[in-house]
């Protein structure tokens, strides 16, 4: 059997139609604290000068950030970030308060004065598929250090992204969304690297080496009616010792695992393409559409025509002005 180089982390990505969005970056000199909302996306922020802190409030220690830390995290929650136990102000207005690419405050703010920390935030957008495959892989908060292995990547990147997200040149915007994309992608790799920090999931799944070969060979060939006995030798793992190994990375038995990705690819199809069912079916390795439908139907609460009329009609329903 023929090892598979497919890529399980860009296919996923890709699946979840996931984009980076760059919020405008800050200076903040002096004391400050300010207290952002929860907006229940993937958010990042980054320090690209100074220090300062996150308080999520949830009885977890502040989390110290230096130059070249990142944080990614849910936002299901409000938190506070700031340098010192000062009057906590409202993030919104503050950023509200200043017109220009940058925003500036802090108790040094009007003269620039005493210590400068800057840092650029942002969230990541993702189709509903996104919101349960990347919201579940991920733990709550994940901090990168700029000590890490990756520290002169990150470092280049956040420079990078605070000169795009700061400048009038044409594209600006564009650039730091993709170069956010970028830092985004290096975070999910540095998260690999410690796999055991994860969530159980599709995520962790991938950053395991001993059942990578099987993954690859279903995200490959979806269509392909694997068997556990096919997947065990691709790992080179004894029946009972693979599925004991997947289930204990992945959450669930690898033939289980291979139902509900073939279910992230319908979606996918069901959405955006207008492929006849029972071709969509057979693609997908099921015999007969009363089969795929039955799947469907197990994983997603509905039949597969169902959740087209009603995806079509989500995208085709005039926006509010």
């Amino acid at each position: 059997m023929r090892e598979s180089t497919v890529d399980p982390l860009a296919q996923t990505l890709a699946l979840t139609e996931a984009r980076c969005h760059v919020s405008r970056g800050f200076e903040a000199y002096g004391d400050w604290a300010l207290r952002y909302p929860a907006s229940r996306r993937l958010k990042f922020s980054a320090m690209v000068e100074g220090t300062c802190w996150l308080d999520f409030e949830d009885g977890r220690p502040r989390i110290g950030l230096e130059r070249g830390d990142v944080v990614l995290f849910d936002g299901r929650r409000t938190f506070l970030k700031g340098n010192a136990d000062v009057p906590v102000e409202d993030a919104v207005e503050a950023f509200d308060a200043y017109d220009g690419p940058i925003a500036r405050f802090g108790s040094g703010a009007a003269d620039r004065s005493g210590t400068k920390v800057v840092g650029v935030g942002g969230h990541v957008s993702v189709n509903r598929t996104g919101e349960e495959l990347l919201m579940r892989a991920l733990p709550p908060v994940m901090v990168l250090r700029a000590s890490d292995e990756q520290a002169p990547v990150f470092r280049w990147l956040l420079d990078r992204l605070l000169h795009e997200a700061t400048t009038t040149q044409p594209g600006a915007s564009l650039a730091a969304d993709n170069v956010a994309h970028l830092l985004f992608v290096e975070t999910l790799r540095a998260c690999l690297t410690e796999a055991g920090s994860l969530p159980v999931g599709w995520l962790r799944a991938i950053a395991d080496e001993r059942i990578a070969p099987s993954l690859r060979l279903m995200h490959d060939q979806p269509g392909r009616a694997w068997q556990l006995e096919e997947l065990a030798q691709a790992s080179a793992m004894s029946r009972t010792t693979f599925a004991e190994r997947f289930r204990s990375v992945a959450g669930v038995p690898p033939l289980t695992y291979l139902t509900n990705w073939r279910m992230r690819l319908a979606e996918r199809a069901l959405r955006d393409e207008d492929t006849p069912l029972s071709t969509l079916a057979r693609s997908l390795g099921y015999t007969s559409d009363s089969a795929f439908s039955n799947a469907f139907k197990r994983v997603n609460g509905m039949a597969p025509k169902r959740y087209r009329d009603a995806a079509t009609s989500r995208t085709s329903a005039p926006r509010a002005s």
